[in-house]
């Protein structure tokens, strides 16, 4: 949301977060009884004293939705069976991975038969690049096509990878098993360039729907209460979230496709859903709000940066650390630094954009601790499926237990927007975004404990005396599992669930809010870049990410995880306390309107 900067915080925006916090502390009276800039006449003292509440949503953000849904459905309808596509060799008597009637209660769908290793390799590529490639969509966006209609061209690219997937499991390609993984590859990459790509653009693009200011409004109950946009954002992203996992159901259907009519059936039918995306987005083409390309931004931000370094080069890694936190760090990039000709020729940027510099390095040190919560959603991504194909089944496929994790998010985000959240409100609790997140890593820490328990008693029953359950089989070659229900694995499932409502939505939110209107796209990029990087440690981790390592694998990441809680929460505990605050730094006047449309599109919105 583009507001004009309140003079009061403005020149807070680019100092340091901590003497922001220490200077708000010290406001003088007056100050409390001064209308905030660009809000419909409330006051500071309104704004710490009425209770909040949220703004009406626009249609516009549930359409933007609809698409993510769409695209979640085939992203999860394709990645959440990839484990047995490679990990599994073809079932007896299958063309197409498919498992004959009579053996469906006990058998595994699978295709490849490459093993445990080498599938959560190849599910690794996968999530590394899709979460690398959203920084092309974002510099693309942000420089040169605009948000809309760079998620239009690169729906075009996921769905020609989603073409050459189906390609690569019909039964005449996996008679060829590495021409079949040569093209799952290919496959992958194309379908990464695109799903990154659009990830970076459609979480602002949703928000940026809503345009509506902090005012005062009195409810028939005769409360007067603010209506806060920044918690109208926090309840678009907690929708927002339960579209995407709407759509990661789809998942449940391509479970049991895949294992009754092979893996060229799972494949087609997401691929056919996402067809109707380029229909949503034309339909709204008109109705839509749309951020403009704004120029070489990304080049500019890096040149901003290198100008301070280059002032403060030493090879003193301490003087450089203290020289970073110091005030006036920033100064040597600002033109009004330089008096007349000595300008360098290189600035070509005011002292504004300095300011969305190091505000944006500012909300991207948050998302620094996230790569240890992606590890632990990494391991009910595909380990977790190994853990299950070792239990009772009963007829339940293996890969159909992580389904359980987007149903339980589409139960509990209701429950969190319209009761929980509310009610810490009313009751005056701030459950900020800092703690949120805190709060966040540790349920996901107490999930990988669970699982670690579990794995270790699923060690001790398993009929075959070894650490690879779900590689035991009977005299005839049929599955033999340990005694304990399949469902009994729904615990770490449920708990990353509640753990992505906390900190995963909340880091969107902060994505959003937090960062300039020019350079929102990257600073989303950046937040789900911390996947890649998580994926990447999980790479270095490909020697322990097995079967026989599973019970200690969990238990470690289960302590850093809650280890990272609470030193999350040490770092930013400043931050946490301006919250308020800092939501209401503007963007200036070089940024532009945030709704602003793009070329050709200049009328009102609907």
């Amino acid at each position: 949301m583009a507001e004009k900067q309140d003079p009061v915080v403005s020149e807070k925006a680019v100092a340091d977060s901590g003497s922001f916090v220490d200077d708000h502390k010290h406001r003088s009276t007056s100050d409390a009884d001064s209308v905030l800039a660009n809000s419909e006449g409330v006051t500071e003292h309104e704004l710490a004293t009425l209770r909040h509440v949220r703004d009406k949503m626009p249609w516009q953000a549930f359409s933007i939705a609809a698409v993510e849904f769409a695209e979640r459905w085939t992203y999860y309808g394709t990645t959440n069976i990839y484990n047995n596509y490679i990990r599994a060799p073809l079932p007896p008597g299958s063309r197409d991975g498919s498992v004959l009637p009579q053996n469906r209660l006990i058998g595994v769908a699978g295709a490849l038969g490459l093993g445990q290793e080498k599938s959560f390799a190849v599910r690794t590529f996968n999530t590394f690049f899709v979460y690398v490639t959203p920084f092309l969509g974002a510099i693309l966006a942000d420089t040169k096509w605009g948000r809309y209609k760079t998620i239009c061209i690169f729906t075009v690219v996921i769905f020609l990878g989603h073409i050459i997937l189906v390609g690569s499991a019909t039964p005449s390609s996996l008679e060829h098993p590495q021409a079949a993984l040569g093209l799952l590859v290919l496959a992958i990459f194309v379908m990464a360039v695109g799903a990154g790509s659009i990830k970076s653009n459609v979480s602002p693009m949703i928000a940026e729907q809503y345009q509506g200011k902090l005012r005062k409004e009195t409810l028939p109950s005769g409360e007067t209460v603010i209506v806060s946009p920044s918690i109208t954002v926090q309840s678009i992203y907690l929708y927002f979230y339960m579209a995407i996992n709407f759509g990661s159901t789809g998942a449940i259907s391509a479970s049991f496709l895949a294992r009754d009519n092979g893996y060229w059936v799972a494949y087609l039918v997401p691929t056919c859903i996402f067809a109707t995306v380029p229909i949503v987005l034309y339909f709204g083409r008109n109705s839509y709000v749309k951020t403009p390309p704004r120029g070489s931004i990304v080049l500019e931000t890096f040149r901003v940066i290198g100008l301070c370094l280059s002032a403060r080069a030493t090879f003193n890694p301490v003087a450089l650390i203290r020289d970073l936190r110091r005030p006036g760090f920033w100064d040597p990039a600002k033109p009004s630094y330089y008096h007349g000709s000595e300008l360098p020729a290189k600035i070509t940027w005011d002292d504004e954009f300095v300011g969305e510099v190091h505000r944006t390095l500012s909300a991207c040190k948050v998302f620094l601790f996230f790569p240890i919560f992606w590890l632990c959603y990494s391991q009910i991504d595909g380990n977790l499926g190994t853990v299950a194909a070792g239990m009772t089944l009963q007829g339940t496929p293996n890969d159909l237990i992580q389904n359980l994790n987007p149903i339980s998010i589409i139960i509990m985000i209701p429950i969190f927007e319209r009761g929980i959240y509310p009610l810490l409100r009313r009751r005056g609790i701030n459950f900020s975004p800092i703690k949120r997140i805190t709060a966040g890593f540790f349920v996901a820490g107490l999930a990988m404990v669970y699982a670690s328990v579990l794995q270790h008693f699923l060690y001790k029953t398993s009929p075959c005396d070894n650490d690879q359950p779900s590689a035991c089989t009977d005299a005839d070659g049929n599955p033999a599992a340990s005694p304990i229900n399949v469902w009994v694995v729904s615990g770490p499932y449920i708990l990353v669930g509640m753990a992505e409502i906390f900190a995963n939505i909340t880091s969107l939110e902060y994505a959003y809010t937090k960062a300039p209107v020019r350079m929102k796209s990257v600073v989303m990029a950046f937040s789900q870049l911390q996947t890649a990087l998580a994926s990447a440690l999980n790479f270095a981790l490909v020697d322990v990410n097995v079967e026989d390592k599973f019970q200690w694998l969990f238990a470690s990441f289960g302590i850093t995880a809650t280890l990272f809680a609470g030193l999350f929460y040490w770092t930013f505990r400043d931050l946490d306390r301006a919250e308020i605050q800092l939501n209401l730094i503007g963007t200036g006047e070089r940024a532009g309107f945030a709704g602003e449309r793009e070329e050709g599109h200049s009328e009102e919105k609907n």
